[in-house]
């Protein structure tokens, strides 16, 4: 299976997280599988005319497009033309070239949520009119119309996250090496159900502050940081904690709020990331499965049973009374 991968406007951190893929590291993984790059801007040694050979043959035909991965949002501007983003020395726009080899290739992978979504390049008044390939923030249809199927007749495939995580990448391409992965594995934004199916809360180290409710109130503190400090695990579909990142890291086990980076329009979120909106005192983001009633009674039960070691450990930054283990009695 034979790859073209295009970078678009974005910042290239799918690339660099891609790259941190190891035991065993991406090209190992892809080449055990028999899946290989007709070019990456960031691995391939070909440049300039040959790259232009390279993409005119695949555009006519004369060489097979399996799977067309891109990176980073596509730019409409100025006024619908995409030339504020054209190839290089091709007199093409990335624009009119993406539309024109998504319907040869059999399958169409947007990687990391600007090529999604939009993503952070789409933010603010985004002058440069960016959007992903088949969205543009959650509403379908971007530089590749809603209804598009590429040859194999998939929809785009939303391998969503800023950045995503390199596992997530190489899975979804040894998935449809092997002919395993069809529509109905993607989710209602097209993101595959194998990691879409989990909540980054899944796992989280700090799960035993949230059951208690036992609240941080500054990134340095050990406790749940849902409450005060903007996370939205609960709420952010990904496996993050559970298919930790270069082998046990996360945002939460950082001590870092989940922003919900795999999601339509989380560089929006109308507040700072660390910071969690409230009506009347009650966060305004609660767990998207739980009816708020529930969710506020068995909080106030949670807080009231909090044992002493987790109330105090949560606002330290480190474990200030460990816990207590009985000596059975002799």
């Amino acid at each position: 299976m034979n790859i073209l991968w295009l970078q678009s406007a974005g910042c290239g951190g799918c690339t660099m997280s891609l790259l941190c893929a190891e035991s065993p590291n991406v090209l190992e993984t892809l080449e055990d599988a028999g899946i290989s790059f007709l070019w990456h801007p960031a691995l391939s040694q070909e440049t300039g005319a040959e790259v232009r050979d390279l993409l005119t043959q695949i555009e006519t035909g004369a060489i097979v497009l399996d799977v067309l991965c891109v990176e980073g949002s596509i730019v409409r501007g100025p006024l619908g033309t995409g030339r504020y983003h054209m190839l290089a020395g091709t007199g093409r726009s990335m624009l009119d070239w993406v539309q024109s080899l998504a319907r040869k290739a059999q399958f169409v992978v947007a990687v990391g949520t600007c090529a999604a979504y939009g993503g952070v390049t789409s933010a603010g008044e985004n002058p440069s009119d960016a959007i992903g390939l088949q969205y543009d923030g959650a509403h379908a249809g971007g530089a590749l119309d809603a209804v598009f199927r590429s040859v194999g007749g998939m929809p785009v495939i939303n391998v969503a996250g800023c950045p995503t995580h390199p596992d997530w990448v190489t899975e979804t391409l040894l998935l449809l090496a092997a002919g395993a992965l069809d529509a109905g594995q993607l989710d209602d934004f097209g993101r595959p159900r194998f990691y879409a199916d989990h909540l980054v809360h899944h796992a989280c180290p700090k799960n035993e502050f949230y059951e208690y409710k036992a609240s941080a109130n500054a990134l340095s503190q050990a406790g749940c940081l849902m409450e005060h400090l903007g996370c939205v695990g609960t709420q952010a579909v990904g496996d993050c904690n559970i298919r930790t990142w270069n082998g046990d890291g996360s945002c939460t086990r950082a001590g870092y709020p989940c922003i919900n980076c795999t999601a339509p329009e989380f560089e929006e979120p109308g507040h700072a990331f660390a910071e969690t909106p409230k009506f009347a005192g009650i966060p305004i983001g609660l767990p998207s499965d739980m009816p708020k009633a529930w969710f506020m009674a068995l909080a106030s039960l949670s807080k009231a049973a909090t044992p002493h070691r987790i109330a105090t450990n949560a606002v330290a930054d480190r474990v200030q009374v460990p816990p207590t283990i009985k000596k059975p009695k002799s």
